[in-house]
């Protein structure tokens, strides 16, 4: 769950497609209430996407919240987005992985918290 919230902030393009190959499965899905991609190349997109629009800024990183929790192929991660310059907390979310039995992300649905 480190490598997961932590490509997230990777600035470096082929660290974050390489640890999306090594985190989901060829046909993994990233769900949200407005969107969902599914494969690598929509994997990237989407990652790719919110680090631009958040932490390639500088203004955001995110951060584990809580410690994740993992039971029968499925693990809850909580996370926070936090603002550099102030280091107060702008969001909150939830994302439920489904993993497959290599331990690989198969699901990620993303609930925001605040």
């Amino acid at each position: 769950t480190d490598r997961y919230v932590s490509l997230w902030n990777e600035p470096d393009a082929a660290r974050r497609r390489a640890t999306i190959e090594a985190l989901w499965t060829p046909t993994g899905a990233n769900y949200t209430a407005s969107k969902a991609a599914v494969g690598y190349e929509e994997l990237d997109a989407r990652v790719t996407s919110a680090y631009a629009a958040y932490v390639g800024t500088g203004e955001y990183v995110f951060r584990a919240h809580t410690p994740a929790v993992a039971h029968h192929d499925a693990v809850k991660v909580e996370w926070e987005m936090v603002a550099v310059a102030t280091d107060t907390v702008a969001s909150i979310g939830l994302e439920f992985l489904v993993l497959d039995a290599e331990g690989r992300i198969v699901s990620d649905h993303q609930f925001l918290v605040s």
